[in-house]
């Protein structure tokens, strides 16, 4: 089953002193590209978590986002008060004034006037926050899932209109070949009394053998039934059905520089806008 490499997914943990929210959003790239944002507390936590969703995600452009929202009860910032005192005498010094209380605006703007304590991440928080980042990675999954259900309806559907148009051009091919052999006849009309016959029909069935498609109609019709197969694969591969859309942009190719006849032409020229579109929607497909 196919997957569409764009995604979401967000869970909320509620903890007693805190609320930590993961979002989790994805968009289409060739590799893993990881960009993860969170508070410096979890910092030495951040392999753990690459590995993980690297593992998880496998590819796309993917950004992680965690969240703290801090309750009041919370363990505030301390003053230091002898950094402060320090920092208002040394004011003084310079501006000799009475106002302590602007002096005092000034010193806790200073570096180091307030520290906070680096509470190390304890076990059971990081292990709830491994399961909220699991329950965020269920749900980009799930989108994933749900988005991949509908490249694969237009991928089957744009698929069956190659079928259709390859079946017409099957069909157009007896005609074809009549039309080109009628035109190169016309063509050498005029020089038919100085040619010989024989060598003209040998030249002509070269020609005509020349511009036969039945290879190119036969591989291109089990290149799409391969591309239909790995659609409805257990796994998503979305590098292997670019590479099968190459093949069967090959051979619609072939077909057009060989059909020499207007109206498979056209029949060609619409299966490769179908396939532009393929490849285009195959750029999101994990």
């Amino acid at each position: 089953m196919i997957q569409s490499m764009t995604g979401y997914g967000k869970f909320v943990l509620e903890l007693p002193l805190k609320t930590i929210r993961i979002e989790i959003r994805a968009l289409n790239s060739k590799s893993i590209d990881l960009n993860m944002r969170m508070p410096s507390d979890y910092r030495s936590k951040e392999l753990e978590l690459r590995k993980i969703i690297g593992k998880e995600l496998r590819r796309g452009k993917v950004d992680m986002s965690l969240y703290v929202e801090k309750s009041k009860s919370e363990k505030a910032a301390q003053i230091n008060p002898a950094v402060v005192q320090n920092y208002i005498q040394q004011l003084k010094d310079i501006v000799p004034t009475d106002s302590v209380l602007e002096l005092l605006k000034m010193a806790v703007k200073m570096p180091d006037a307030f520290s906070t304590e680096k509470e190390e991440v304890d076990v059971e928080e990081w292990s709830q926050i491994l399961n909220a980042v699991a329950k965020a990675l269920e749900g980009i999954k799930a989108y994933r899932n749900d988005e991949g259900q509908v490249l694969l309806a237009d991928f089957t559907a744009r698929i069956k209109t190659i079928e259709t148009l390859l079946k017409s051009v099957v069909e157009m091919d007896p005609e074809r070949v009549v039309n080109v052999r009628e035109r190169l006849g016309k063509g050498v009309a005029e020089f038919k009394e100085s040619l010989d016959q024989n060598r003209f029909e040998q030249e002509l069935i070269y020609y005509i053998e020349k511009l036969d498609i039945t290879e190119e109609k036969v591989r291109l019709e089990n290149h799409l039934n391969y591309f239909i197969k790995t659609l409805n694969s257990v796994d998503s591969n979305g590098k292997k059905l670019g590479f099968i859309s190459q093949e069967i942009g090959r051979e619609i190719n072939t077909i057009g520089s060989k059909a020499n006849f207007a109206p498979m032409q056209k029949q060609v020229v619409q299966m490769k806008d179908e396939l532009e579109k393929i490849k285009e929607q195959l750029l999101n497909v994990l």
